[in-house]
């Protein structure tokens, strides 16, 4: 028999509305005492007056002590077997190439659960008790499914450590080279999958690059944060003059670099490895100009607490960028903080315009792929934005 989560009275409304997870202090702690649940238990979630909500992960040590995987029953054999099926189907729908996120955790209702796609080879993480539970069952399913040569588990990331649970990097199936090869945006490209960042590539800004790439020919492009080249290199694939691409890793460079030999364009890419800020005051000083700015920086605001400090960061950086436009330039202001809404972002490059005196007419604000849907009842799902500013 399950064991049970009772809510207060009153909590249970956000869940008739959709939303999945359940906070600490909405537990009942006098009736159904967090303490003595397992971590990763599926429980059956009650409200106040004893009515079955449905069954949910459970994690008594986090703030978000439930995730709600099911209306009814617990989340194993065939329905965890058709979520993933319908995960696998709306990629399917929506992408012509098999280069896609595959599962996107809560918005396919298998929270602590992310797949990455990259033609023949999966990329696995996990980042719940609960989910690590079902690991297995999950991986032999997509096997069935997805009949890939490889699947790689990444699970090493941060997430698992603040629950606690231990990390792990391996192949799991098959064999997965260091670089495996996918497409976006009909560019070829490889994905360093083991060592790299994450999964080993961030499709989230896929149609991002995708309205970059159809006004970056002939320019000289500046891809500050720049990775393996997802923005640089195809911008490069797309008629770029010249692109330069600036990491504080050797590391990312290298990788990045393989990507323009991968499609013969090395010779119109130059890498400069520092800090962005950095590399921006010694540019300015230099005297350098660049016809679009693609400035996609991690997470400057990974907490609530470190609102403040993040929007000076993002504040400075798109002045020093916006800095080195040439005249009627265009600057990509993108940003990953689930804590900085688009339209503060928007803000922050309109007073850094405004401060450098240089007219600003906003193009385009733009969010994630659809391969990271958006849970309407979840907006934390929805964390991306990018916007598309020109300069005059």
């Amino acid at each position: 028999m399950q064991q049970q989560l009772i809510l207060k009275s009153g909590a249970d409304r956000r869940l008739k509305r959709g939303r999945l997870w359940i906070y600490s202090n909405e537990v009942d702690t006098s009736r159904s005492p967090l303490k003595g649940i397992e971590p990763g238990s599926q429980c059956q979630v009650l409200d106040s007056r004893g009515k079955a909500l449905g069954t949910a992960f459970v994690n008594s040590g986090q703030l978000i002590c439930a995730r709600l995987v099911s209306r009814d029953g617990p989340l194993e054999g065939e329905l965890l077997r058709q979520r993933l099926h319908s995960a696998l189907g709306m990629r399917q729908r929506y992408f012509p190439h098999p280069s896609y996120r595959l599962v996107y955790g809560d918005s396919d209702w298998l929270p602590g659960l992310v797949v990455d796609r990259f033609g023949d080879y999966l990329v696995v993480q996990v980042s719940n008790w609960g989910m690590e539970r079902l690991q297995e069952q999950v991986i032999g399913m997509l096997i069935e499914l997805v009949q890939p040569k490889g699947v790689l588990l990444r699970n090493d990331h941060q997430g698992r450590a603040m629950e606690e649970m231990p990390l792990v990097n391996e192949v799991v199936f098959g064999e997965v080279p260091e670089m495996v090869p996918f497409e976006e945006n009909g560019v070829p490209l490889l994905a360093p999958v083991h060592a790299g960042q994450k999964t080993g590539w961030f499709y989230d800004h896929r149609d991002n690059r995708a309205r970059l790439n159809q006004w970056v020919k002939g320019r000289k492009v500046l891809d500050l944060f720049s990775y393996a080249g997802g923005w640089g290199v195809q911008a490069l694939a797309h008629g770029a003059e010249q692109v330069t691409c600036v990491d504080a890793s050797e590391q990312a460079l290298d990788w990045c670099r393989a990507n323009a030999e991968h499609n013969n364009l090395a010779d119109r890419l130059q890498t400069v490895r520092g800090k962005a800020v950095e590399v921006l005051k010694a540019m300015a000083a230099d005297g350098e100009k660049f016809d679009i700015v693609v400035l996609d920086p991690p997470a400057f605001i990974k907490r609530r607490k470190d609102q403040k400090a993040g929007a000076a960061a993002y504040r400075h950086i798109n002045e020093l960028a916006i800095g080195l436009l040439a005249k009627d330039g265009l600057l990509v202001s993108a940003s990953c903080s689930m804590h900085l809404s688009s339209d503060e972002l928007l803000d922050i490059v309109r007073g850094a315009a405004h401060k450098l005196r240089r007219p600003a007419a906003l193009l385009s604000s733009c969010g994630q792929g659809a391969d990271h849907p958006v849970h309407p009842a979840i907006l934390e799902t929805r964390y991306l934005k990018a916007h598309f500013v020109h300069l005059g």
